[in-house]
């Protein structure tokens, strides 16, 4: 699944648009490196997200075309 696609579908970012744009800004890092919108996420990936000063860590957990709210944050597990 693209890398856009995966954060608006487990609500890391509410829309795709700004998903695509952050990658785009090089504020997404998909396994320490910068993601283009379009890269490639698999089970087990490590994304990192800077938002200003917060830096944002999680671990691809389970990948799904769609999700409700309550299942969004089964997709991934937030790192330390």
């Amino acid at each position: 699944m693209r890398i856009d696609k995966y954060l608006k579908v487990s609500r890391l970012i509410k829309r795709r648009t700004v998903a695509q744009e952050a990658c785009t800004n090089g504020k997404i890092l998909l396994n320490s490196k910068v993601a283009k919108p379009g890269a490639d996420v698999k089970v087990g990936d490590k994304i990192e997200m800077t938002f200003g000063e917060r830096v944002i860590k999680v671990k691809v957990i389970k990948i799904a075309e769609h999700a409700l709210k309550a299942d969004a944050s089964d997709m991934y597990e937030i790192e330390m």
